[in-house]
């Protein structure tokens, strides 16, 4: 069995790390410092085909495979992670739901200008009780004439409070047993975007809270079948899952490629640290980690892509590609000694930024008890 890249894959793996070397790379450091979102480089984004990648040319996608795009944050995460999770959100917790659950009348009105990156979308499942435990989503919507009236938070949204931010997608209880999705436009009355956070890491990607007071939203705006958001969107996280495992194999990619430049070039005690074996070995073991977490994620995205069961390969992937990316920047830092401390320093960045990979799209705790029942353990 053979998950190698088909020559179009690889073909376009060029084309997407050249982009991030002259649109990206010289202005990371700055945009993690003043905590910018990258608006231009999105719209770049945008006209390379990017956020279009899986969606029909109907919608001016490119109907690309999954695999594309999971090469496609690969290689944007190898730089930044922000710009990485951008893309990821924008396109699998964006457009996504959009694309798999929406009425053609949805599609037609929201789909073109998300999948030519004019526009992002938000993915509104998390609140501050209800995280892991999604099922335990407070917000509620009540019918009210030809109106869906939203009252409620919503915690951690990407892309939700961007200048180019068209809608959020929001599970809320449409009755006591029933959980569906919504769809709410930016700016729609009674829909407040809180202030940014401040956060850890992700300093360019855009993080809000969100707030419902009596929201009114066209009855027509559930998202495919009433009562159906919370399969909906567990759907759209195993999607999710498999593009975080991409995310992190870039980021372990560019830890080891940085440590192995500085291994070779820093020289203590007359010869380079590379040369020592406390050094080599930690690249040598992330070389066997990043190796690992790629064909796990390819697996993956390769069972998504021929329609085959994938829930199980995409948690895999997802705590073995996160994992490693965490353990690969800490021991890139420590490679870097004194100046990985240094916020300059790319590791230091990466540093800051992986460890939200073990958490979004579903803890690694949570994967691993997807797994456990995956395997028919009782639990």
């Amino acid at each position: 069995m053979d998950f190698e890249p088909l020559p179009e894959h690889e073909a376009f793996r060029k084309v997407v790390r050249e982009f991030a070397q002259a649109e990206i790379t010289p202005h990371v450091e700055e945009w993690d410092r003043t905590r910018t979102f990258p608006l231009e480089a999105v719209g770049k984004m945008g006209d390379l085909g990017l956020f279009g990648l899986p969606f029909p040319e109907e919608y001016g996608g490119s109907g690309s495979d999954f695999t594309t795009l999971c090469i496609a944050i690969e290689e944007l995460a190898r730089v930044d992670q922000s710009v990485a999770i951008t893309l990821e959100a924008g396109v699998g917790l964006g457009a996504g739901p959009i694309y798999q659950f929406g009425t053609g009348k949805q599609k037609e009105r929201w789909l073109p200008d998300l999948a030519a990156g004019r526009a992002l979308a938000g993915f509104g499942l998390t609140e501050a009780e209800a995280g892991s435990d999604a099922g335990a989503t407070r917000t509620k919507a009540e019918l009210d004439g030809d109106s869906w009236v939203i009252n409620g938070t919503k915690a951690f949204i990407t892309n939700s409070g961007t200048p180019i931010t068209s809608l959020v997608t929001v599970t809320a209880r449409t009755g006591p047993d029933e959980i569906s999705a919504l769809i709410v436009p930016a700016g729609a009355p009674g829909f407040t975007v809180e202030p940014a956070y401040r956060k850890m890491g992700w300093h360019a990607s855009d993080t809000h809270g969100l707030v419902f007071e009596d929201c009114r939203v066209p009855v027509e705006n559930v998202l495919g079948e009433r009562g159906q958001g919370f399969r909906q969107f567990l759907s759209i996280l195993d999607d999710g899952r498999i593009a975080i495992a991409a995310l992190a194999v870039g980021v372990a990619q560019a830890c080891l490629d940085h440590s192995v430049a500085y291994a070779t070039e820093r020289a203590t005690f007359g010869r380079p640290i590379g040369g020592n074996q406390a050094i080599a070995f930690k690249c040598a073991d992330m070389e066997i980690a990043v190796n690992a977490a790629r064909l796990l994620t390819y697996r993956a995205a390769w069972l998504k892509d021929r329609d085959q069961p994938f829930k199980q390969a995409a948690a895999v992937a997802k705590v073995c590609a996160t994992e490693a990316a965490v353990t690969a920047t800490r021991e890139a830092v420590q490679i870097f000694g004194g100046a990985g401390f240094l916020d300059e320093t790319p590791v230091s960045r990466h540093y800051r930024d992986a460890k939200m990979l073990e958490i979004g799209e579903g803890t690694s705790e949570i994967q691993r008890l997807v797994i456990s029942r995956g395997l028919g353990l009782p639990i």
